[in-house]
């Protein structure tokens, strides 16, 4: 197994030998289903969606063995003090796990959206709260710079995001929640600046971050048609945080109302075109959905591994828990539920990363997830009784962190609205 230090080489190695965009040539749709090309370019053959590579596998491995080592010793200890432990967050960033997607010249690892939900999981596994740091930081913020930005704007934000500088996503409000255009917060242009105003709630990663992405309207006017995205540094006057809300779960993820008083923002911040900032934000949630997706299925695994070994340890009227027939049903069924939700999240980041429409099937996949992660870490208590209430053992921490996943980018309710839509404009 690689060493810790060769997180970011292996991302490396891995675009080398299969460079930025070799899902679009490996991997193509078809009425047969999904093929990809042989390892020689050979001829096409069908293969499962989760099916990996050596280079995704190696990921895996090396990212769970950091975790392992890096993350695990401190989850408990994140989770009572409601703080990530700023080595962490340093890990993070020593491994090359903050500029996954990023181009190499930018300072990345320049590797794939899958290979990043990959990690996303595998992260979720150990702690859900670093998991969605990693996941909004690299699905939300990286990737749109990337799209949107100026040559200017990538040569200043995207060489930080990838090293030092954490990005928070700025979207939320008061009475604006999943009627997200509703926002109130304004943006007023005054020659080569903008004057925003406002304040966003529930704003991941806030406590930390150092360059945030907020959505503001700058022509009222035009309703939604008018919102527009700035990249907004952190110490810019007028710019503060209020107090970090104490949550149920994901306690080690921060999470502030962030606040714009007349916050001065040069023009050269907007990113992309004014106006066009609701649609960047569907299209960016659209791909965030299957991040938290991945989130919900490790952390559904991570439950599930750390409990099954108890079942058969554990022993009741001379037998192990595990051997009694409505207990194995119980497991398999879970098992199962785990297995069909991979399925999904694979498939929607797949689909993605080849540039086939995704949008429904994200919206499953985050659906379903949610969903999976609940019944598992439900279950997981259950099986293991009263200790599995107790926080000795892992299991209600997954079981507080997984409610998230109903709510946040998007909850079920509007995934079921997305998925609806898209089965009448398919009919």
């Amino acid at each position: 197994m690689a060493s810790l230090k060769s997180v970011s080489s292996l991302l490396r190695i891995a675009v080398k030998q299969c460079p930025r965009g070799w899902s679009q040539r490996l991997y193509s749709m078809s009425a047969s289903g999904h093929k990809v090309l042989s390892s020689h370019g050979g001829e096409q053959r069908n293969l499962p969606v989760d099916l990996l590579s050596d280079e995704e596998k190696m990921m895996k491995e090396t990212v769970a063995k950091m975790a392992a080592e890096k993350i695990q010793p401190l989850v408990r200890e994140m989770d009572a003090n409601s703080h990530l432990d700023s080595s962490v967050l340093q890990a993070l960033f020593d491994n090359g796990l903050m500029g996954i997607e990023i181009d190499p010249e930018y300072g990345g690892t320049g590797s794939t959206f899958f290979i990043a939900n990959l990690i996303i999981e595998e992260l979720a596994k150990v702690d859900a709260s670093v998991s969605v740091l990693v996941d909004v930081h690299n699905t939300l913020i990286n990737n749109l710079i990337q799209k949107l930005g100026t040559q200017e704007q990538k040569d200043r934000y995207l060489p930080r995001l990838a090293t030092d500088t954490v990005g928070s996503f700025c979207l939320s409000e008061t009475e604006s929640g999943s009627d997200a255009f509703a926002m109130k917060t304004s943006a007023v242009k005054n020659g080569d600046y903008y004057t925003i105003n406002g304040t966003k709630i529930w704003i991941t990663n806030a406590e930390h971050a150092g360059l945030f992405m907020v959505m503001a309207n700058a022509d009222p006017t035009k309703g939604y048609k008018g919102i527009t995205t700035f990249l907004v540094d952190r110490d810019t006057e007028g710019l503060s945080l209020g107090k970090k809300e104490d949550k149920l779960g994901i306690r080690a993820s921060s999470t502030c109302p962030v606040h714009f008083d007349n916050v001065k923002v040069p023009a050269s911040n907007v990113l992309g075109q004014v106006g066009m900032g609701y649609r960047y934000a569907i299209e960016i949630l659209n791909e965030g959905r299957i991040g938290i997706a991945s989130q919900m299925l490790g952390l559904a695994e991570g439950c599930f591994n750390n409990t099954v070994p108890y079942t058969k340890e554990r022993k009741q009227f001379g037998r192990r828990i595990w051997d009694f027939q409505a207990m194995q049903h119980q497991i398999a069924h879970v098992a199962t539920q785990i297995e069909a939700c991979r399925l999904l999240v694979y498939n929607a980041a797949r689909r993605k990363e080849a540039g086939e429409p995704f949008v429904k099937e994200a919206a499953m996949a985050k659906l379903y997830a949610s969903e999976v992660a609940s019944l598992t870490t439900t279950k997981c208590i259950e099986w293991m009784g009263g200790v599995g209430f107790t926080k000795d053992y892992p299991i209600e921490k997954y079981y507080r962190d997984c409610k998230i996943g109903t709510i946040y980018e998007g909850t079920s309710n509007i995934q079921l609205n997305t998925i609806a839509k898209c089965i009448e404009a398919e009919s």
